[in-house]
């Protein structure tokens, strides 16, 4: 008989739970199915993903075979069974959220009609979304009470997978689909990944703790310092495990800056119990006194924000990061959301179908949420009315202008006194520094005291039609 482990958002072989269980089977398949209904070509994500995928199946290659298919998931998985009719289980990490929860809902109605025995795992959190609720019944709606009940519950330890090579059929099943990967891959344009691997997170999680956690704290909302974690992107294609993250953390003695981290991983696992209890937030707002707000929708708004051109210097710096690297630091995708959505008055789906196209470490559950919470129309969200000054974060968390002045290069000259505001420069201060506003750098597109009056009106006149009083 022959077991299959399917590999999906878990590209390693160390602590995988799955794969724990799965390298225990005699004829094991080694598969990663790719389907091209869920590529966004030329994007940063899509590069990113699939440049790991490329990555792992270089690494089990050695000593093993990936076999990869193309194509829409349940077609392939009957090539599967006409190829190897001795199939009789199948192992895989599950999706609970969005378009991975469906394609696993329809995989195992293909599994049951065939026979073949499930065995399915929760890997990609700490908690899955059933395993911290308010009851048996109901999901948490804030994340303080949430992060209590959280911090209570026991924590799996690492799985100590052992592939075995003896034990992996090696023969190439579809020579075809392995032909139209490799030609995937070659078409993808350069991206500065860096490192990509197992070996690369497992370094990258061992120098942000020797080198950035104790002051994680302070230093994680300060952008040109850097000291964040960069664990996401692994996260996101499962090179590295949470569980192997905890585990580094809890090795380590307590400090301000590992409490603080722990929370972060805290609302990892909160924000995708969320998609679960609201699996529609990608396309509604959670909160249904703001599913009335009257968006703008400003095309040239929405242009000039993309490409970090609208007069508001952190703002520019940040969408120019992202623009260049398909990463921005976490303090700036809230300022960047919060001038998206109250300064611009643009839909925040506008914002998180973008994010999606171009980070690196696109989590849908984290990403979607974030864009809720800024806009104000998510569950435990920020208030509508507390709406960041894009220039007081500005002086507050880049107070010398060294990250504007990497991004925003034309403003690299600038004084300090100018760096936050450029449009505060007289007509001969623009020529002395050889910026001439409107040309060389733009005026800020809009004015935020007026913007933060006309959003706040929208938000409320949104409450009252929900409540039927208009």
């Amino acid at each position: 008989m022959t077991s299959v482990m399917w590999f999906r958002r878990d590209l390693r072989i160390n602590d995988n739970k799955a794969l724990y269980h799965a390298s225990k089977e005699n004829d094991l398949i080694l598969l990663f199915q790719v389907n091209p209904e869920q590529f966004i070509s030329g994007s940063p994500s899509h590069q990113a993903f699939f440049s790991s995928v490329a990555n792992f199946k270089k690494e089990i290659d050695k000593n093993a075979h990936l076999q990869i298919m193309f194509g829409e998931p349940i077609e392939l998985l009957k090539r599967l069974k006409d190829a190897i009719p001795a199939w009789d289980k199948v192992f895989f990490n599950q999706d609970e959220t969005g378009y991975g929860a469906k394609r696993d809902k329809a995989a195992r109605a293909f599994f049951e009609y065939n026979n073949i025995t499930v065995h399915a795992y929760h890997d990609a959190y700490l908690h899955s979304a059933e395993e911290v609720k308010k009851t048996s019944t109901e999901y948490y709606k804030i994340f303080t009470p949430y992060y209590k009940k959280w911090r209570e519950e026991i924590k799996e330890t690492p799985f100590k997978s052992v592939l075995t090579p003896e034990n992996i059929i090696k023969k190439e099943l579809f020579p075809h689909d392995e032909e139209q990967f490799e030609k995937l891959i070659q078409d993808l344009p350069e991206l500065d990944l860096k490192v990509l691997g197992e070996e690369a997170a497992n370094t990258r999680l061992k120098n942000f703790i020797k080198r950035d956690l104790a002051e994680y704290a302070k230093a994680r909302d300060i952008p040109d310092s850097d000291q964040t974690s960069h664990l996401s992107r692994y996260l996101r294609t499962g090179e590295i495990s949470i569980r192997t993250v905890w585990q580094a953390l809890q090795q380590t003695k307590p400090t301000e800056g590992r409490a603080i981290f722990e929370k972060e991983l805290c609302w990892r696992d909160f924000y995708n119990m969320i998609y679960v209890s609201f699996p529609n937030q990608k396309n509604e707002p959670i909160q249904e006194n703001y599913r009335f707000i009257e968006w703008e929708n400003n095309r040239e708004f929405f242009k000039q924000w993309q490409e970090g051109k609208t007069g508001y210097p952190l703002v520019d710096a940040a969408m120019r990061q992202l623009k260049e690297t398909g990463w921005m630091h976490n303090r700036l995708r809230m300022i960047t959301a919060s001038f998206l959505t109250k300064d611009l008055l643009i839909d925040w789906r506008y914002g998180e179908k973008y994010f999606q196209q171009m980070l690196i470490d696109y989590d849908p559950a984290s990403n979607i949420s974030g864009w809720q919470w800024a806009a104000s129309t998510g569950t435990d969200a920020v208030p509508y009315f507390r709406i960041f000054n894009p220039t007081t974060q500005s002086e507050k968390f880049d107070p010398s202008g060294k990250f504007i002045r990497k991004y925003v290069e034309e403003l690299s000259n600038l004084p300090d006194k100018f760096i936050h505001q450029p449009e505060k420069m007289s007509e001969s201060q623009q020529k002395e520094h050889n910026l001439i506003l409107g040309d060389d750098y733009p005026l800020p597109i809009v004015d935020h005291k007026e913007r933060r009056k006309l959003a706040i009106s929208r938000y409320e006149f949104s409450k009252e039609q929900f409540r039927g009083n208009i």
